[in-house]
């Protein structure tokens, strides 16, 4: 079995993004595998009993009970930052919620929103963009990583719910991974909706849980070394 890892989870493990977990004669339990690897990683099953780390097991965060069978695929998440890889989705879906590598036109993706609907009224975007001083520290560059297929897919129910939340017509959501400079763009969420105050209070749901929930995470390139970025404001 292969356990991926993400973040500085990977430093704590000597510089790997994936760790061979031998076979058990039996079924293992999250529970089991977390006592396991605490013996091989004590600062990993420290961060896990802190609760600093989450596992999931096939894309969906696991519980301590949960069976773990050689099939699966099972992930390490530190806390999150938080091509155009898409699963297969519909085509208007995929568009409209991507992780890509390149950058964006904040223009062409506000039409893309506008265009969904002849009821919206009123759009109201979040953009993020990487700026060049972070908790007191000078910023050179950031960088994200994040977990392929679990991200598209937090990302696709994060606009689900604000569909069904909110009194809007559209969302769409963009995040970029890979090397970003400064003054880039990072994050991009556009809402439609009839009424501008429907459309403030979903986007920022929309961001505010993407921080909470998606596996992206953010490496700072800083005067003093690379820092992995935990907690976002």
């Amino acid at each position: 079995m292969t356990i991926k890892l993400f973040g500085i989870l990977k430093d704590l493990a000597g510089g790997t993004d994936e760790v061979v977990w031998p076979a058990s004669q039996k079924n293992r339990s999250v529970k089991d595998l977390v006592c396991e690897l605490t013996d091989k990683f004590p600062q990993l099953g420290e961060l896990i009993r802190e609760n600093k780390v989450m596992i999931s097991v096939n894309h969906e965060i696991a519980t301590d009970e949960m069976t773990i069978h050689p099939e699966d695929e099972v992930a390490l998440l530190p806390p999150f930052a938080g091509g155009m890889d898409t699963l297969s989705l519909a085509e208007g879906e995929s568009v409209l919620v991507r992780v890509q590598r390149e950058s964006f036109s904040v223009d062409q993706e506000i039409d893309r929103v506008r265009n969904s609907s002849k009821m919206i009224g009123g759009i109201n975007v979040f953009l993020g963009i990487a700026r060049e001083r972070s908790q007191g520290r000078d910023v050179s560059r950031i960088t994200f990583e994040y977990y392929e297929g679990m991200a598209q897919k937090t990302l696709r129910k994060i606009r689900e719910c604000a569909l069904t939340r909110f009194d809007i017509r559209e969302v769409l959501i963009i995040h970029r991974y890979g090397d970003i400079d400064i003054g880039e763009n990072i994050v991009l969420i556009v809402v439609g909706a009839e009424h501008r105050a429907d459309a403030f209070k979903a986007c920022q749901w929309c961001i505010d849980e993407l921080k909470q929930i998606t596996p992206i995470w953010k490496l700072e390139k800083t005067s003093t070394g690379e820092v992995w970025v935990e907690q976002h404001p």
